[in-house]
């Protein structure tokens, strides 16, 4: 009986097997074609599509700055050129380009725009149509694999029905009678026997469990079934924990590990309890690093295919000549999802103010050209206040964004060649009304042979204009504010000093934290500007600092690499 049964359900299951193979082949074969049409859309007719409405917005926008948006037409033409994949959108790309040259080269003629603009309606009728088409393919094929894969489906039910059905009979009494002895078990009967006489697998079962009940009933009359006891229940306690824990003795062996420790370790527990700790680093890279590495910083690890953050928690058990350590992992996942939450909360809202905010200025600068209308001098009163008031929320706005995307982990940097004293220039234009409406002159110190360095000019410059903002604000009428570049060690040093106030000592380190604002400070704002500063200078390898003395100033500084 026993080859018979054993071939069976060798037999069975590797027809079933096969028929599994089978539907699963089908269905990857087709999963691999639509990802292959998907990509094909995307390639061809989805960055045709983004293209043109790319060049749509900055065929409308040129008015409004022609330098910048005939820079970014030309350069998604040049995209467009590149991505021809449909019939006639060659011809019209190619219409497109003349027009474009004409416009690009002072041609104002009435028809040239509308030519423009009627070839990416084109364009884009083109790419509609294709992906139409491909979608109409794309939808044949999924209906036909559908068919094919419902069929192998059924067959492969229907055959899985008939073998559970028609199995042998003769296998339910040693089942039952192993169900029995069982329950004997639980119930700590260890003097049940099961009495089957066949040599079969059965036979071999009932054997090693009349086997393992008799070593049962020694066990439970001996003394080692209480030690054993309470470490089963040890055991149990260590596993209840909610946090993973690990668990190294004096001798650094590992003296235990609860379920949720060898789940992220991936691990049994055969194979780390009881072994030292050098013979799990060389295996095992997460507990290397858990022993590594000393900080508190969180860290990820994947599982399940999920993301879950973790941070360290390291606590030292005391003994009487010696201690022992158990390494405790605190689940923050959800906590690191509501930080993403909220972060991409504060984005969003940022971005979908900054655009109003942005019409209503543009709005309020159409009302004070005397081509629309004379205004009283009251109206315009009213109009400047409602400038500085879109300024400022437009200003904090910025600030949001930014700081959303450093937390996000997406900012990123564009290093160019730049000398030192075109960044002190754009930086000193930006605010010299400023400068001028309170009467502060900015002096500039910068000696003519300085070295050029590889940063992010625009980040550079807006981290120096945020200097000069803070210091032009904090700083009386009529005084100086310094502005001064000089090379250290192979670093150039920017410095602003304003002769404000100053900042008192013990605020001195936290300057740099998000939200912080000086107590007693009069001047407005979020408290966001000099955080993003230290975040752009530290991601160009740079370092940030203030010095400031009460009633004497103070001094904003960052060094950034010489070439």
């Amino acid at each position: 009986m026993a080859a018979s049964v054993k071939n069976k359900i060798r037999f069975g299951t590797l027809f079933l097997f096969f028929l599994l193979l089978l539907s699963g082949g089908v269905g990857i074969f087709y999963l691999v074609k639509f990802k292959n049409d998907a990509k094909d859309i995307l390639k061809d007719n989805y960055e045709s599509l983004d293209y043109c409405h790319t060049m749509l917005n900055a065929l409308d926008s040129i008015a409004l700055n022609p330098p910048i948006y005939l820079a970014k037409f030309e350069k998604v033409l040049h995209d467009q050129e590149a991505n021809l994949t449909e019939p006639g959108e060659e011809k019209a790309t190619t219409i497109l380009r003349v027009q474009f040259d004409k416009l690009k080269a002072g041609d104002t003629s009435f028809g040239v725009r509308p030519i423009i603009a009627q070839q990416l309606q084109h364009i884009l009728a083109v790419n509609m149509v294709a992906i139409y088409q491909k979608n109409q393919k794309a939808e044949a094929a999924a209906n036909k694999a559908l068919a094919y894969i419902s069929l192998i489906g059924a067959v492969v039910f229907l055959i899985a029905f008939t073998f559970t059905i028609n199995f042998p009979f003769i296998v339910t009494e040693p089942i039952r009678q192993l169900t029995e002895a069982i329950k004997q078990v639980g119930s700590k009967n260890y003097k049940h026997r099961i009495h089957i006489d066949s040599k079969d697998e059965f036979g071999q079962l009932a054997d090693a469990y009349n086997e393992m009940a008799e070593r049962l009933e020694y066990f439970e009359s001996s003394n080692l079934n209480r030690l054993m006891f309470e470490k089963s229940r040890a055991e149990s306690v260590i596993n209840s924990l909610k946090d993973a824990s690990i668990g190294i003795d004096k001798n650094n062996n590992i003296l235990f590990a609860n379920f949720q420790a060898l789940q992220l370790l991936g691990v049994e527990a055969r194979d780390v309890v009881g072994k030292s700790v050098d013979e799990i680093t060389n295996k095992n890279d997460l507990f290397r690093y858990l022993i590594d590495n000393n900080n508190s910083m969180p860290f990820k690890i994947v599982v399940e295919n999920k993301e879950n953050y973790f941070v360290k928690e390291v606590i030292d058990v005391p003994l009487q000549d010696s201690k022992s350590t158990v390494i405790v992992l605190k689940n923050i996942t959800s906590y690191k999802e509501l930080d993403v939450a909220k972060t991409n909360f504060i984005a969003t809202i940022s971005h979908e103010l900054k655009t109003p905010l942005a019409s209503s200025d543009f709005s309020l600068k159409l009302l004070e050209d005397e081509r629309i209308g004379h205004l009283t001098h009251e109206q315009k009163e009213l109009i400047q206040h409602l400038k500085q008031d879109n300024h400022r929320m437009l200003r904090i706005l910025s600030e949001l964004l930014n700081m959303s995307q450093v937390e996000a982990g997406k900012m990123q940097l564009d290093i160019k060649e730049v000398h030192p004293h075109s960044i002190v220039d754009n930086a000193i234009n930006a605010v010299n009304t400023a400068a001028k409406e309170k009467r502060i002159i900015i002096q500039k110190n910068i000696p003519e042979q300085m070295p050029a360095i590889a940063i992010d000019a625009e980040k550079t410059i807006w981290v120096l204009n945020n200097f000069l903002t803070n210091a032009i604000k904090y700083s009386p009428e009529n005084s100086n504010i310094n502005i001064s570049v000089k090379k250290a060690d192979h670093k150039i040093v920017f410095t602003v000093t304003d002769q404000g106030p100053g900042i008192p000592e013990e605020y001195l380190p936290k300057v740099f934290d998000r939200y912080f604002k000086v107590p007693g400070s009069k001047a407005k704002g979020t408290g966001l500007g000099l955080a993003i500063s230290k975040e752009f200078i530290e991601a160009q390898g740079g370092n940030i600092w203030a010095e400031s003395e009460l009633g004497r100033g103070s001094s904003f500084n960052f060094s950034l690499n010489a070439l």
